[in-house]
């Protein structure tokens, strides 16, 4: 009943703000809000969202599907960006904005001008200084209530599972091969969901992945190609703007399956041709033979490859 009657209030809320008569209702709201947040937890351990809270997140909270459990959900969650470059950008900012409450950003290198031109949480004056620490300052300074955990250092074998494990989703933000395929190895192992995504020139491809459960990246690809037989985005360049669309697709992968909302791109891989302006959605099923989940496992343990650093 109580969740009816909330269900209720955000309708009512919606049409208010539908009407222009949003800001001087939520105020209204935020008190109603507080209150029966109080009595919720009334003699429980004290949690909740607090006014600025409700404010801050208001359009989150008139949202059915969240509301203010839902936005309690994200603010006590934890999320992995492996790679601050241009997938992790977007994905690190529309993250910290959404009020998801730790965010972890792992990456070794330093800004370089050439990343300016996609990588969008870095600026100008940001050339030189490691990129995890321009990524926290900005992300920082959209919600300051965000913790923000750095990692100056490359995923590897000896350290990956050590990492991810506190985490309860991964995005791969990076444009190398090896480091996809450990990524994709140890969420297999630690049974973390993690969002996959690839772009070069004009195109861009991402999967969600619940391992164990879902078609995985070794499922699709089996094993990295020789070094040097796929360019990279420094060889064959990349449109500026076409991490920016991946790198929100990904965040809102993050999002819903935080929030347990709608679905997610598991056993699809979603391309997208920014040429054309054109999505296209493959779907795909799980592979018998696949060597690290099908049905007689060859990968049974991390296999580190350092022919090929990560570069984001």
């Amino acid at each position: 009943m109580a969740i009816q009657r909330r269900q209720r209030e955000l309708l009512r809320i919606q049409s208010r703000f539908q009407t222009g008569n949003g800001k001087s209702f939520l105020r209204g709201y935020n008190e109603s809000y507080c209150k029966w947040q109080r009595s919720r937890f009334c003699g429980r351990r004290k949690v909740g969202l607090t006014e600025e809270q409700i404010e801050r997140y208001s359009r989150h909270i008139i949202l059915e599907q969240v509301g203010g459990v839902g936005q309690e959900k994200l603010l006590s969650s934890k999320v992995l960006i492996v790679g601050a470059g241009g997938l992790g950008s977007p994905a690190g900012l529309y993250l910290a904005a959404a009020g998801v409450g730790t965010i972890g950003i792992v990456d070794a290198d330093k800004v370089d001008l050439a990343n300016l031109h996609r990588q969008i949480i870095h600026h100008t004056s940001d050339v030189g200084t490691e990129k995890v620490k321009s990524a926290e300052t900005k992300m920082r300074a959209i919600n300051p209530e965000v913790k923000v955990k750095t990692y100056h250092q490359w995923v590897k074998a000896n350290n990956i599972r050590q990492i991810i494990r506190e985490y309860d989703f991964v995005i791969d933000g990076t444009d190398n091969f090896v480091t996809k395929f450990l990524i994709n190895d140890a969420c297999y192992f630690e049974r973390i969901p993690f969002s996959h995504a690839g772009i070069l020139k004009f195109y861009g491809q991402l999967i969600t992945i619940l391992p164990g459960e879902t078609t995985c990246y070794r499922c699709i690809f089996n094993a990295p190609p020789p070094a040097g037989v796929v360019p990279s985005c420094s060889q064959a360049g990349v449109l500026g703007v076409l991490p920016g669309v991946i790198g929100s697709l990904q965040a809102t992968e993050a999002i819903k399956y935080l929030l347990g909302l709608g679905r997610l791109l598991t056993d699809t891989l979603l391309t997208y041709d920014a040429l054309e302006m054109e999505f296209r959605a493959v779907r795909l099923d799980r592979n018998p033979n696949c060597p690290l989940c099908g049905k007689t496992p060859q990968i049974t343990e991390f296999r580190d490859n350092d022919e090929c650093q990560p570069k984001q």
